[in-house]
């Protein structure tokens, strides 16, 4: 079904809840949010989102650990090309991930639409200050 619980890696599709539930196992990672962008040669690329436990940092170490989950538990194409680290995502005021508003922020896209249902906008300041170049520079 729906455009954005779905992953098109190079002609596979990959669902988002999947990639998101390796990627969480990680004893590091609280919540994550998969989403889709752009990639040269395989058409779209993984970018995951995660929110890490209290007293953990995204280092070059710890991205390659969550990396290499993603591709023991599902596979190669599930393998996240970029992982960024960020104190919350962007939710709906019942709880759901709003996917849509992270897919504009890895386009570097600021034409959200409508956000009247996102439960806190103060986290589009921080998705957007950490730039979609920078995501984009990892590829």
């Amino acid at each position: 079904g729906r455009n954005d619980d779905t992953l098109n890696v190079s002609g596979h599709l990959l669902s988002t809840v999947e990639v998101e539930t390796a990627v969480v196992e990680h004893r590091t990672v609280a919540e994550a949010a998969a989403v889709s962008a752009p990639h040269a040669i395989k058409g779209e690329c993984i970018h995951v989102f995660v929110v890490l436990n209290n007293c953990f940092k995204l280092t070059a170490e710890l991205e390659i650990d969550i990396k290499r989950r993603a591709r023991v538990k599902i596979g190669a194409l599930a393998e996240p090309d970029v992982i960024r680290a960020v104190s919350g995502l962007p939710k709906t005021k019942s709880g759901k991930i709003m996917r849509r508003i992270l897919t504009k922020v890895v386009r570097n896209d600021r034409d959200l639409g409508d956000t009247s249902t996102m439960a806190d906008q103060s986290v589009l300041q921080e998705l957007f200050a950490t730039g979609a170049s920078d995501s984009m520079s990892s590829i």
